[in-house]
């Protein structure tokens, strides 16, 4: 199969392998839309939106719950991993590491076109799920949350993302990770004099200056907080450092951006406030901040997910667009194909028998 067809009447293994070999590095996605989009108009309980490169499939069939189930299309660059391949166990990737388990290698393998694949082969499969749902196939995720389509969807069409709860097939290895955190990046400078290094009793080393700020985070104890049953491990960490001037220049100025990730229950306004507090005496700018997602695991379609899953719930550590959905007053979990941490690798692959159970979960779920 080409990379310009997908065969959705093939098992789901068959069509990630298809979408693995249609490329759609962010930005570049209009051809797989095209593709998504003529096989989700031929489903007649579908109604189908476009905007831009992302689209809204929607039943309408009066049920007393709507969900919704959504995927990025696009991908990271390519890193000599576009073509797909399956590998058996016991036998080597491409990039050499040998797998003790039957997978499917390629660019977006695991984040997240196995995961769309799912999504995909439930929208042309239920014509009558027990919930009425909206699938969203979605651009530019990878990239600056401006050309998010999720966020031109909710500028456009905001009515197309109502639903009860919603269902995002990013990589979990298949289990519910539910909610995510919030992510806060603040810049910290640290200033100095500037003075030849010939004569540095003139200057003021910013460089040295470091080490207050250095301790203040070495000593930070991250909390952990407790949610629905669930553990939020926070985290604040110096991740960047930009400083100097030459060799034989005592810096003025040194700059480190901190992360502070920080559990669904703080507002982005309050995770400000602590991070100002734990820096109090430091020149402290807001770079980014967006908050996190409660679980939202006592919504009864996702409970009934839950039941249909491994049972297996875990913490989203990390920030995803399941923020998105909850900004918008709509719960979500993610529960997808491929360990997360095999995002943007360059020997990204996914497990075969996780497309099969995450597919099989999907279906139940969406049968009733």
């Amino acid at each position: 199969m080409g990379h310009n067809a997908l065969n959705v009447a093939g098992d789901v293994v068959s069509l990630t392998r298809d979408l693995v070999n249609f490329p759609s590095v962010s930005r570049n996605e209009a051809e797989l839309a095209d593709a998504l989009e003529e096989i989700l108009r031929q489903q007649p309980w579908l109604e189908v939106t476009r905007i831009n490169n992302s689209l809204v499939a929607r039943t309408s069939l009066g049920r007393s719950q709507r969900v919704i189930v959504a995927g990025h299309i696009d991908t990271v660059p390519v890193a000599d991993n576009d073509s797909a391949v399956m590998v058996s166990a016991g036998n080597a990737l491409p990039t050499g590491e040998t797998v003790n388990e039957d997978v499917l290698f390629g660019l977006g393998s695991c984040d997240m076109k196995g995961g769309v694949a799912v999504a995909l082969r439930a929208a042309v499969t239920l014509s009558e799920p027990v919930f009425d749902v909206t699938y969203i196939f979605y651009e530019c995720e990878e990239i600056d949350s401006t050309l998010n389509g999720l966020t031109l969807i909710a500028a456009a069409r905001p009515d197309l993302l109502a639903a009860d709860i919603a269902v995002l097939l990013e990589p979990s290895n298949a289990g519910i990770e539910a909610g995510c955190q919030g992510t806060l990046v603040a810049q910290v400078e640290v200033a100095g004099v500037r003075a030849h290094s010939a004569r540095s009793w003139k200057g003021t080393n910013a460089i040295h200056g470091l080490s207050h700020l250095l301790e203040t985070l070495n000593v930070y104890e991250p909390q952990r907080i407790t949610i629905d049953g669930l553990e939020y491990r926070e985290g604040l960490n110096a991740v960047q450092i930009h400083g100097g001037v030459a060799n034989n220049v005592i810096p003025d100025s040194v700059v480190v951006n901190v992360n502070y990730r920080y559990a669904p229950n703080k507002s982005a306004q309050e995770a400000e406030a602590h991070v100002r507090s734990v820096l109090d005496g430091f020149a402290v700018t807001i770079l980014d901040n967006i908050a996190g997602a409660m679980p939202g695991l006592d919504r009864p379609a996702l409970a009934d997910l839950v039941a249909r899953s491994n049972g297996q719930v875990a913490p989203k550590f990390g920030w995803t667009d399941v923020a998105r959905f909850y900004a918008l007053g709509v719960p979500a979990v993610n529960m997808g194909p491929g360990d997360p941490s095999l995002a943007h690798a360059r020997n990204e692959h996914v497990p075969v028998s996780q497309l099969h159970s995450c597919e099989s979960t999907v279906l139940s779920w969406l049968r009733g």
